[in-house]
């Protein structure tokens, strides 16, 4: 009898844990998708609570809009959809999480017309705020090509309704923001 129990017990938990693997997958390639079209509500709706609560619903949408679209460049990800790598999902102090990274080329479009001298000194600033080595300069396009890794963090706890709800650390104010919700320690369990 215990061991039909215990085999009925890894059967439903093996069943939850693949709804929840599931779950996550999707989410993540709806809010990726979102990012792509550059739908700012729905990036919004799909990022975890505290991030809109901390500058405010209006604040936070115009910092999504402005990080893509600036009087200095506008920021487009070249790819629809790309493949995700996910860790394992881990349980630390009963919240959720999984950090999910991917392979996304982006181009950045500048307003004004780059000198050999400021493209010098662009690159040197993209390199520097996307972590790669890979950034091309297009003096026709007057755009740099930008192959990066993008990570996101997904959560579920107290504040997200049992729904994956996501940092997207390709903003460095949400990469701060993930430490003063959670504590450096979780950011060190979970490799971050």
């Amino acid at each position: 009898m215990k061991k039909l129990f215990s085999l009925l017990f890894l059967l439903f938990s093996l069943n939850a844990l693949t709804q929840t693997i599931s779950s996550l997958q999707l989410a993540t390639k709806k809010f990726y998708e979102v990012n792509y079209l550059m739908d700012f509500e729905t990036v919004a709706s799909l990022s975890y609570p505290k991030i809109a609560e901390k500058s405010g619903p209006e604040k936070f949408l115009e910092n999504l809009e402005n990080h893509y679209e600036n009087p200095e460049f506008r920021l487009r990800l070249q790819l629809e959809t790309v493949p995700f790598q996910f860790s394992i999902i881990k349980t630390i102090q009963g919240k959720s999480f999984c950090v999910i990274t991917c392979r996304n080329p982006m181009r950045y479009f500048f307003e004004t017309k780059l000198t050999t001298e400021t493209a010098t000194e662009k690159a040197t600033w993209l390199k520097e705020i996307n972590k790669t080595k890979e950034v091309t300069f297009e003096p026709n396009r007057n755009s740099f090509n930008v192959k990066k890794i993008s990570t996101f963090v997904a959560v579920i706890d107290e504040t997200t309704n049992k729904e994956w709800k996501f940092f997207n650390f390709d903003m460095a104010t949400q990469y701060d923001l993930f430490e003063v919700c959670f504590g450096k320690d979780t950011k060190k369990e979970l490799g971050l």
